[in-house]
């Protein structure tokens, strides 16, 4: 049995301002109507012999995780919570104890949440090539083969042909795994046909790669099984042991594992892979219009050639640019020449440094009830945009140093203020005073809609004291 293993614990800093901690880019639609997650996920649900899908995530992003797999008919995936971020060794290594318990036999296929593959068809028939070399005890990465000299990837010499009973198709062994090179390296890498792009896929038995973690990284092993061991079900999620996750040590599976076993092979494929990691990537398999641009959102252009463009809540106007990225979000513009994007990453380095929330959220922030938007910010108010899902509820909670004002602007909302509960509609409203016991839910059918006005000395997120959390907050 074939388990699919999906990384989508990254946080994406190099798509900013779209892609942010609290909403990464694998949990965003930047190449068709479903996000990076969905369609990793979609390629492989048609592929035969594939059980239930494994998913590792940050605890964050739970709840939208599992929105999405339940939008696209895959409510049933396991879904591993990791406390703190450990690099892929530890994932893999939690994900291989985690399928042994579903199957003895059971294959791991190990993709990244946000890669974009054009030819799903060329990725199954890899994939059902790595399957026959997994079954034989082989450790597969998938390498891609280059189509230009890029300085963004690491690279994967190739060995000598690896003979499998003549399943292996083009397999070869792996000779040496090479560090992202500079231009004139990657020219000569392109020119010579014996390096791939290092993808960050691989395929193995879960017994196998195991084995071998506990050969290389012993301890990397041991942190995991105890976090297993120590973890919990929380509602449809898995949450692994916080302690002992955290005190395993941080490696990535190249390293830890495939650079030194002696049964590791690389399978070559060529299916239109891209990583999306910047916004030039996104620009390259984009659909352009005449003049070389990739559009989308209300933009106008004149005189504009080459560029991504980018709108999200309002007009973008360009004239007389070439070869440039902008990109616009409620609260942040992004403009840079697209051979320089790879430098998004110090803008957030610096908002970081400074500690402005535009490195992790957006002004729309998703919870697991809805969504909250903030509208307007002052000393000593604010107005936020309130979005309740039908059947949904917020905690019952209370507030230290803040009253708010609830007005509804469509649906019904279930209020709760202290002892009493009651139902407001469309153009009615309440008053929940400070430190007064409330909760609001959504009984309807449709999105419950309400501007919320804040009023206190304090207007932080962090200002709640839960007493009931259906989310388990």
């Amino acid at each position: 049995m074939i388990i699919p293993v999906i990384l989508a614990g990254g946080s994406g800093t190099r798509l900013w301002p779209l892609s942010r901690e609290q909403y990464p880019k694998q949990l965003l639609s930047l190449v068709d109507d479903r996000t990076m997650l969905q369609n990793t996920v979609l390629r492989l649900t048609s592929f035969e012999g594939v059980g239930n899908i494994l998913v590792l995530c940050n605890e964050d992003h739970r709840f939208m995780v599992a929105e999405q797999l339940r939008a696209i008919g895959v409510p049933d995936a396991s879904i591993v919570l990791e406390p703190v971020g450990r690099n892929t060794a530890p994932a893999v290594a939690v994900a291989a104890l985690k399928a042994l318990e579903m199957s003895k036999d059971a294959v791991l296929m190990v993709l990244p949440a946000d890669h974009s593959i054009e030819e799903v068809e060329a990725l199954h028939k890899a994939i059902e090539a790595g399957r026959d070399l997994a079954r034989n005890d082989f450790l597969i990465t998938f390498g891609i083969v280059p189509k230009s000299p890029e300085t963004g990837y690491g690279y994967i010499r190739k060995g000598e042909p690896v003979s499998d009973n003549g399943t292996s198709g083009q397999a070869v062994s792996i000779a040496e795994f090479v560090e992202k090179p500079d231009a004139a390296t990657a020219d000569l890498y392109l020119k010579s046909g014996d390096y791939c792009w290092n993808s960050g896929m691989f395929m193995f038995r879960a017994d196998r790669v195991l084995s071998e973690l506990e050969r290389f990284v012993p301890d990397i092993v041991t942190s995991c099984r105890k976090a297993v061991d120590e973890g919990r079900k929380d509602l449809d999620f898995f949450r692994l042991g916080k302690e002992a996750f955290s005190a395993c040590p941080s490696d990535s599976i190249d390293y830890a594992v495939m650079e030194k076993t002696d049964r590791g092979a690389m399978i070559p494929l060529s299916a239109g892979w891209n990583d999306l990691g910047s916004w030039d990537a996104l620009w390259q398999v984009g659909q352009k219009d005449a003049q070389g641009n990739v559009i989308r959102g209300d933009v106008l252009t004149h005189d504009v050639k080459n560029s991504f463009l980018h709108a999200e809540s309002r007009m973008i106007a360009a004239v007389g640019i070439e070869n440039h990225v902008v990109v616009e979000t409620a609260d942040a513009v992004l403009i840079a020449p697209r051979d320089r994007v790879q430098e998004v990453k110090k803008i957030v380095s610096q908002l970081k440094t400074v500690m402005r929330e535009e490195a992790a959220i957006h002004k729309k922030v998703y919870r697991p009830w809805g969504s909250y938007e903030g509208i307007d910010l002052s000393a000593n108010f604010q107005v936020k945009r309130i979005t309740v899902k039908p059947g949904a509820r917020l905690s019952l909670q209370k507030h230290f140093h803040r009253a708010e004002h609830w007005v509804v602007v469509r649906g019904t909302a279930l209020v709760t203020k202290g002892s009493d509960e009651f139902i407001l509609k469309e153009d009615e409203s309440t008053y929940i005073p400070l430190g007064i016991v409330h909760r609001l839910e959504n009984p309807g059918k449709i999105d419950l809609e309400l501007i919320e006005v804040q009023s206190g000395s304090y207007l932080g997120e962090d200002d709640i004291v839960r007493y009931e959390d259906v989310y388990g907050r």
